[in-house]
């Protein structure tokens, strides 16, 4: 994971209207779990951008600066959604709307309180025009495994989630997919690096 893809709201799984107390006990039920010093689940990458999380976050005037690069930012593509398994092949659709659930899946799973992409999100998420996507949406939807919110965002349901986790077991590209968008990875243009003043 690398700062240049990091939603820090997603990382933290916290709402972007979060307060500094929220921010401050979240991280450090984070920074414990990854401190380099654990030995059972230490991960000095992960610690290292948790911590930058939270020094851009707790402080005012650079989460002020944050959010509003945050506000215009759209996300970047994913590179496993540009691989030939989305593109070619019969089954190729069918991966196009696991993808979509895995997307939206990790988007709750981060962040339960901000939990839709809309269909622009997914169109940078996945590299596909939105006329590609429009078939595995009304699939989605007519499967009830997705809902759409009041600003026709996208969120994952129960059955959605259900589904998604009895597809798991030995399928190697579901495993691909969940380990790009895992949490905190829902991603951003390389202007949000470097937020903080240094």
């Amino acid at each position: 994971m690398s700062s240049a893809a990091v939603n820090y709201y997603d990382l933290l799984q916290i709402h972007p209207k979060a307060e500094r107390e929220t921010i401050q006990r979240v991280y450090k039920i984070f920074a414990a779990r990854y401190h380099p010093d654990n030995r059972d689940t230490g991960d000095a990458e992960r610690f290292r951008l948790y911590r930058e999380a939270y020094e851009v976050l707790s402080d005012p005037s650079s989460r002020e600066a944050y959010d509003l690069k945050l506000e215009v930012a759209q996300p970047e593509a994913l590179p496993i959604f540009q691989s030939r398994d989305f593109t070619e092949g019969i089954d190729a659709e069918a991966k196009i709307r696991i993808g979509v659930l895995c997307l939206l899946y990790a988007k709750r799973r981060a962040n339960p309180d901000y939990a839709a992409l809309s269909m622009l999100d997914l169109e940078h998420l996945m590299s596909f025009p939105r006329e590609h996507l429009q078939f595995a949406m009304w699939y989605l939807k007519a499967k009830k495994y997705v809902t759409q919110d009041d600003r026709s965002s996208f969120i994952v349901t129960a059955e959605g989630v259900d589904y998604l986790e009895t597809q798991l077991p030995g399928n190697d590209l579901l495993y691909r997919i969940f380990q790009a968008s895992e949490s905190g990875v829902m991603v951003y243009p390389k202007a949000l690096i470097n937020t903080k003043n240094r």
